[in-house]
């Protein structure tokens, strides 16, 4: 028992879990604008996802507060040291239009973790991305809508329609909605000077905060161009599954609600999508 649940603590904390939400979105953007199938996509997908959440989750400023990891970190920076070389090897195998728009989001998520600004902007002696009020969660939704929806296009040479600009709006949405349990989770963690979701405005507005983005995550879908019924059938259990765990959602979490039950929704998206095509 104590073995499977190290592997379990591993297969998140080394980041697996949400690499695998992250290509399984990528892979819905691939089916639902009947893109060609880049394998080599989503392996780049899958190794940029671990080495990047893992560089900023390590890194030494970078704040995190499950001392049990500790004992395991060697394995993971392993880990991520071979995910980093499959990076740099499938980077090589993607055409350079792509390339320009990685480099961008590796800019984010390098300074998201590097300190590079005056410390006027920031607290407590902190100067990325990370520290600046209030402003983390929007960066990681910005950064999953366009890996999962803008990056799969552009590297498939199609243009970006009316109809994928709407769906990475719903990605970012649904990521900014997905966050909220961990920031609940994390609340009595976080400083103030964060300036989370739920520091601003309590733990039942963030909740009502959420419901509202999730309306117009289900919303947005009768505004695309080519409207598909399945689709909206997928987007409505979606919403109600991610409604579901929004709602019980609390600062006393079990140990995996948010790391693993929250974040293994875009692999069920996936899957309801496969199985009713």
């Amino acid at each position: 028992m104590k073995v499977i649940k190290q592997i379990i603590s591993f297969y998140i904390n080394s980041s697996i879990h949400v690499a695998l939400a992250v290509c399984a979105l990528a892979y819905i953007t691939i089916l639902n604008f009947d893109l060609p199938k880049s394998i080599d996509l989503l392996i780049f997908t899958f190794f940029a996802t671990v080495t990047g959440y893992n560089f900023v989750k390590y890194f030494g400023i970078a704040k995190f507060h499950h001392r049990s990891l500790a004992p395991d970190l060697r394995y993971i920076q392993i880990f991520s040291l071979l995910c980093f070389i499959g990076l740099v090897y499938y980077t090589l195998k993607l055409p350079a239009k792509t390339l320009w728009y990685l480099g961008g989001l590796a800019a984010i998520t390098f300074f998201y973790a590097i300190p590079f600004l005056p410390k006027s902007l920031f607290f407590e002696g902190k100067k990325n991305l990370r520290a600046i009020s209030g402003l983390k969660i929007y960066v990681i939704a910005f950064v999953w809508a366009v890996t999962t929806v803008i990056i799969p296009i552009v590297n498939a040479n199609e243009p970006v329609s009316h109809d994928a600009l709407v769906f990475a709006f719903q990605i970012l949405i649904y990521v900014l909605v997905a966050m909220l349990p961990f920031e609940i989770r994390d609340i009595q963690y976080d400083s103030l000077k964060l300036a989370t979701i739920p520091q601003r405005i309590g733990l039942k507005k963030t909740k009502l905060f959420g419901i509202f983005l999730l309306l117009v995550f289900f919303m947005l879908e009768f505004l695309k161009d080519h409207l598909r019924i399945e689709n909206v059938i997928i987007i409505g259990i979606i919403t109600i599954i991610t409604f579901g765990f929004l709602m019980r959602s609390r600062v006393n979490q079990s140990e995996y609600y948010s790391s693993f039950f929250i974040e293994a929704i875009p692999i069920l998206w996936l899957g309801l999508i496969l199985l009713i095509n």
